[in-house]
């Protein structure tokens, strides 16, 4: 277990810088057009796929980084750039993180190409598990899945919402329920393949912010996939039940809920970490325009009011990285979240990037409340994070409940 510490090592800052420079000449100049769009930004993409960036084995090794700080540092440096277009391109992880996280040996090397494709033909995919009524409370979840014996198939019946590549993904990751009277331990996940009859694209959101990542819903309508798109595989899926049925018997509901929240809270400083990028852009740009327009016969850096508030936006993104740093030390070292640190790291990066946004375009004047100045896409885009991955409140909730010893539900 590597000891914790803010030191990045030689390896970690030449990955870092490389990830910087593709932020700062490929993605950051591409950001406004793409927003203006609206638009998946292929070339982008292509272009993360051409150097690397866009592949499971990126990903891999910021994931097996022994200090935990490969992903949040990657996720940061991206989001510097623009948050649309990095969600772009950090999208389809959370679908093949699904499947290397459940899935066998022959699944992951099946699908896994398929999402992302080939630096000259690159693809996307999806991770499907919100619903129109089941955001917070998956234990709400409606979309079925039943076994057809006869014909070793799985057929999905629901819809899905607010699905990253929702639609247009090739590959598909499905979670939905196949034992209701389980609650959250009576779900699984599926395979949905390229090209399966009965999925479809329904409503593509219009977003406030970050618009270049394409968010719509998904439905399925009697959607068939093979016994074998189940991830993890069908005996496992069988043995899985039983143990949740025997300790429900037994009285141990509580605690499966516990142990399935603990999976949410080590992927949230992630999240946190997309905040702190975000927050660090817009600090920057304001700091330099600071350093620069001049009223009154001086920098508007020299007035207390501006310089003030500058102070704060820097305190607050360093004690934000600290604690996306810290949760994601422990998340990888194996030490339990026992005051909700996960949760912790995400709210307040979250709050941060919203209000450090803000502070950019107040700083900025009216030029911040153009689209001349990138910073009122950055305030647009650092909504999202105080609302995807669990919202600030249910943060607050699973804190207080955490350090109160109350159940989460």
């Amino acid at each position: 277990m590597a000891e914790f510490t803010m030191d990045l090592n030689d390896d970690q800052k030449q990955v870092r810088d490389w990830i910087h420079g593709f932020a700062a000449d490929v993605i950051r100049p591409a950001a406004a057009e793409w927003d203006e769009r609206e638009e998946t930004p292929w070339p982008v993409i292509q272009e993360a796929a051409k150097v690397g960036i866009y592949s499971l084995d990126f990903y891999a090794q910021q994931f097996f980084d022994p200090t935990g700080l490969g992903i949040p540092m990657a996720m940061e440096e991206l989001f510097w750039g623009d948050a649309g277009i990095a969600l772009s391109i950090v999208g389809t992880g959370l679908a093949a993180i699904g499947v290397v996280a459940n899935g066998t040996e022959e699944q992951i090397g099946t699908w896994i190409p398929q999402m992302y494709g080939t630096p000259d033909d690159v693809k996307v995919a999806a991770f499907c598990s919100s619903e129109p009524d089941a955001g917070s409370d998956v234990g709400a979840m409606r979309t079925r899945a039943v076994y057809d014996q006869a014909t070793d198939e799985w057929v999905l019946n629901g819809t899905k919402t607010w699905a990253t590549n929702g639609g247009i993904a090739n590959v598909h990751i499905v979670v939905a329920v196949v034992d209701p009277e389980l609650g959250t331990k009576g779900h699984a996940s599926f395979i949905v393949p390229p090209g399966t009859r009965g999925l479809s694209q329904g409503q593509k959101f219009k977003k406030h912010g970050i618009r270049a990542s394409h968010t719509a819903e998904v439905v399925l309508e009697d959607v068939r996939i093979p016994g074998s798109c189940l991830l993890g595989g069908k005996e496992k899926l069988d043995e899985r039940l039983a143990r949740a049925h025997e300790r429900a018997k037994a009285g141990g509901g509580e605690r499966v809920k516990n142990a399935a929240m603990a999976t949410f809270e080590a992927s949230r400083p992630a999240v946190g970490a997309m905040a702190v990028g975000t927050a660090r852009a817009a600090y920057e740009v304001a700091l330099d325009y600071a350093k620069t327009r001049t009223q009154f016969g001086r920098p508007i850096i020299d007035n207390q009011g501006v310089a003030f508030q500058l102070a704060d936006m820097r305190t607050s993104i360093d004690a934000a990285r600290l604690l996306v740093w810290r949760a994601s030390w422990m998340a990888v070292a194996g030490k339990p979240f026992t005051s909700a640190e996960g949760s912790m790291s995400k709210l307040f990066a979250s709050e941060t990037a919203k209000k450090v946004t803000a502070q950019a375009v107040q700083i900025l004047g009216g030029n911040g409340f153009t689209r001349e100045y990138p910073v009122e896409r950055m305030h647009r885009d650092s909504a999202i994070y105080t609302i995807f991955e669990g919202t600030s409140e249910i943060q607050r909730l699973v804190i207080a409940r955490t350090l109160s010893g109350m159940p989460i539900r």
